[in-house]
């Protein structure tokens, strides 16, 4: 039982609900690379009102004292790294480390109970569940959706500054049906464009990823007549070029005339690459950028039973200014059997990173906040973790 101190803001197994200015806390700066987290304990002597003050402005529920690691999808790396500066700054006696190895090594990990918490960039499988209450004592693995975004189609042809391409022009473009820039089904989504007699070369990752999942996902759900390859982590298309992570492949577009391929809006914005533009139906293409995937993940929905919260996407929506290529990193947790050692600040963690104040800043980096209709059912159910 936790026992609040006088002057803090505690966590009580509730989490704050309110959403409050971040005021206070824009002046930090994000820091450090590889695990996210401030490892250095120090003495909280001469800090301890301004990070009194700090919890209080942000609205953060503080736990007393833990320690939680976390590890999983490089996706949200960033994110992590900006909701750990800002918790640990506003409750300095809890440790959050979060080591971005990957989705698949994240859940492995997880589900071997060598860490609180995994993250994936794709929900659990039904055999890992299974696995997972070897671990989760009395209860099972659940997804809590916690940071989404945009997968951007960057390309490089020269004298196109726009392009528009629909699902079935993509699926045909990465399948190598088509092969030229000035094909006729290309000319007919771009009237008026510019468009060279030169080769396509597409660009898909080599390493199994959750952003190939989720691309692939996008294909077969919006153009199944096109795309007819199962989606999975593994490249499932013919022939193309191919390029380790997502600053792979954004580097083999920016390096080969003619190149298409896919990755996070960040690379693309870090490097300047010019991104497709999304014919779905809609009265106007919908170009990737942070809002417009806010509004792509607000029209799936919550497909997980109990209290998993798997979303499922509807990848041929037609909803005007909604981006449709998205990804969901999830944070996989125990419902029950949690221990209890680090079970208060789990959940205290948790809560902030799914409030508006956790959410509220994710478009600067690049992500897309989750819909509040969203975030609010992942406050709901870390309140219930146990």
């Amino acid at each position: 039982m936790q026992h609040p101190r006088p002057g803090r803001t505690h966590h009580q197994g509730g989490g704050a609900r309110a959403a409050v200015s971040l005021t206070a806390l824009l002046s930090l700066s994000l820091t450090g690379c590889g695990v996210a987290g401030l490892g250095d304990d120090g003495d909280e002597g001469g800090d301890a009102r301004s990070a009194v003050d700090a919890a209080a402005v942000a609205g953060i529920d503080c736990a007393d004292t833990g320690k939680v690691q976390g590890t999983g999808s490089s996706a949200q790396q960033n994110a992590m790294k900006y909701w750990i500066k800002h918790y640990q700054s506003a409750c300095p006696g809890v440790r959050i480390a979060y080591n971005p190895i990957g989705s698949g090594a994240g859940g492995a990990q997880f589900l071997r109970g060598a860490t609180t918490f995994g993250g994936s960039d794709s929900a659990l499988k039904p055999d890992e569940v299974e696995r997972s209450k070897d671990v989760c004592r009395g209860g099972r693995a659940i997804d809590l959706p916690m940071v989404g975004g945009p997968i951007a189609i960057g390309y490089d042809v020269p004298g196109v500054e726009d392009l528009t391409l629909d699902a079935s022009t993509l699926a045909r473009i990465f399948d190598r049906k088509i092969t030229m820039w000035d094909d006729p089904e290309i000319r007919q989504l771009n009237p008026g464009a510019d468009l060279p007699s030169m080769p396509v070369r597409p660009v898909h990752r080599s390493d199994d990823s959750g952003t190939t999942q989720n691309f692939q996902a996008y294909l077969a759900g919006a153009a199944p007549e096109a795309w007819t390859h199962q989606p999975a982590k593994a490249w499932q298309g013919t022939g193309g070029a191919s390029a380790s992570g997502s600053s792979g492949v954004a580097s083999e577009v920016t390096s080969g005339v003619g190149a298409i391929g896919y990755f996070e809006l960040s690379f693309a914005r870090a490097r300047q690459i010019k991104t497709v533009s999304v014919d779905t139906g809609a009265p106007a293409a919908v170009a990737p950028t942070p809002a417009t995937a806010s509004a792509g993940i607000a029209a799936a929905q919550v497909a997980g039973q109990g209290r998993d919260m798997k979303l499922k996407f509807r990848y041929d929506a037609s909803t005007p200014g909604a981006y449709p290529i998205v990804q969901v990193t999830y944070e996989i947790v125990c419902d029950k059997g949690n221990q209890q050692g680090t079970l208060p600040a789990l959940k205290s963690f948790l809560t902030y990173t799914a409030s508006k104040v956790g959410q509220k800043d994710l478009s600067r980096l690049n992500y897309a906040p989750l819909p509040e209709t969203v975030a609010g059912q992942v406050r709901d159910v870390v309140d219930t973790l146990s």
